[in-house]
């Protein structure tokens, strides 16, 4: 047999050189309006003999060396702690050089596990999760129909954390529009500092179809910042950060590529995002942005 792929397939730019388990296929939620990834599929668990196979057949073709595993697709975590003891456990059987396997995970999903269980999760190389803040602002959250507030998401990576796994969180550039732009700055840096996440990750909102914000962009109803209030949206939420955190601005969707861990490299990443609002450093060209 061969992998059983359900496609489109996603994983972080970081899970790059890590197998792929997809144990769960689409997204339980599946309703943020900004996001078009999982809406060709009907969202279901693979049964658990389907990814017991898959392991070993991983294992039959790669050997036992793979030192990583991301658990697709959109929210693994949705499933119960028994069945991801039970996914970890193969996986540390079929792969003895295991090291950490990642997940992306919905925020409300990790709050309906105890601490213990995230602990054992953790203990069975549960090392990194990924988190959708997109925004600290309340409103903002609401009408993108995210499924969670900004208060459980700060809490899920507060008791991941707790649990020793590591968290990336993610915020999206632009997806307050115009009119809420520096509101949902300086509330998406305050919920990472409550969080203090391992990774803070921006990426610039970049309109996708079939999603149900690319039409309101589309019919007017959202007007979303232009490169140099995107800019200034980021400089807003740079300059409220105070938390320990590796902060990456460099997707590819982003106008102006930023790193460094914070708070040592704020006043760096300040001057840079001055200098290019001064048009003193040429931004990243539309024809090269993308997702």
């Amino acid at each position: 047999m061969t992998l059983d792929y359900v496609p489109p397939v996603y994983r972080p730019p970081s899970e790059a050189d890590s197998l792929i388990l997809q144990v769960t296929v689409g997204c339980s939620h599946n309703r943020c309006t900004f996001c078009s990834m999982y809406r060709s599929k009907r969202f279901r668990a693979k049964p658990a003999e389907e990814v017991e196979a898959e392991i070993a057949e991983a294992r039959r073709v790669l050997g036992a060396d793979v030192p990583r595993v991301f658990l697709a697709d959109g929210d693994a975590m949705c499933l119960s702690a028994d069945r991801l003891r039970a996914i970890l456990d193969a996986l540390g059987r079929a792969f003895p050089r295991l090291r950490r396997v990642g997940t992306y995970a919905n925020a409300r999903d990790v709050l309906r596990k105890t601490p213990e269980d995230l602990a054992d999760l953790r203990r069975r190389k549960l090392g990194i999760v990924y988190l959708g803040l997109e925004s600290g602002d309340e409103a903002t959250l609401a009408r993108i129909d995210k499924g969670a507030t900004a208060a459980e998401i700060v809490e899920a990576a507060r008791r991941a954390r707790a649990a020793g796994i590591a968290t990336s969180v993610m915020v999206l550039v632009g997806v307050a529009g115009r009119e809420r732009s520096l509101a949902h700055a300086r509330a998406s840096a305050d919920a990472v500092n409550r969080m203090e996440p391992t990774y803070t990750a921006l990426l610039t909102y970049t309109p996708t179809p079939d999603s149900p914000l690319f039409d309101e962009v589309a019919r007017g109803q959202v007007v979303l910042p232009g490169p140099l209030e995107s800019l200034e949206e980021i400089r807003e939420l740079v300059r409220g950060l105070e938390c320990q955190t590796h902060l990456s601005c460099n997707h590819a969707s982003n106008y102006l590529p930023l790193q460094g861990r914070m708070p040592s490299a704020k006043a760096r990443i300040l001057d840079l995002l001055d200098a290019a609002l001064a048009g003193r450093v040429p931004l990243r060209p539309e024809f090269v942005r993308g997702l």
